[in-house]
């Protein structure tokens, strides 16, 4: 009777009970490695999400700001601001000097080049003045050359009138 109380279980019995422990405990770290995978993921979710509405907030102040200061930001952008100073830089005032004189240069260039253009649709007028004024020269170099003639001939009559 002791023989039949005490069944010796066959020896891959153990190794059956150990491996179904071990597919159970392997299923449970799979669901929980997934539904950890799933958390995680919903909390970046979420922090992406923080992030960007905290961004949505910030803009929607500054807009508001905007909004409320209408009437000021309408008067600074009627007033010119030729007469206000700009912030640069210490490392750029060098290069703004150069600019600033080449923007000089450029617009003194500038005004004669826009007066040779304005009077290019007088060039036939003007033309025709510099031919008048040419054929009034040569008139008067004729006439001086009369004079200077009479005044040498009247030179060489006084010079045989006082040596007579």
């Amino acid at each position: 009777t002791l023989d039949l109380t005490c069944k010796k279980k066959p020896c891959f019995a153990k190794f059956t009970e150990m491996e179904k422990k071990a597919n159970t405990q392997a299923e449970i770290d799979e669901k929980l490695c997934s539904c950890f995978s799933r958390t995680m993921d919903s909390i970046l979710q979420f922090h992406f999400v923080g992030k960007k509405c905290e961004m949505l907030q910030d803009m929607n102040r500054h807009l508001e700001a905007v909004l409320k200061n209408k009437k000021a930001l309408k008067k600074r952008l009627i007033k010119p601001r030729c007469q206000d100073s700009l912030p640069i830089e210490a490392a750029f005032h060098k290069y703004i000097v150069q600019l600033l004189t080449e923007a000089v240069t450029f617009i003194e260039k500038l005004e004669s080049h826009l007066h040779a253009v304005r009077t290019i649709p007088q060039m036939p007028n003007i033309m025709k003045n510099m031919d008048t004024a040419l054929a009034k020269t040569e008139m008067l170099v004729m006439e001086l050359e009369e004079l200077a003639d009479q005044i040498l001939k009247w030179r060489n009559v006084q010079k045989q009138v006082y040596s007579d």
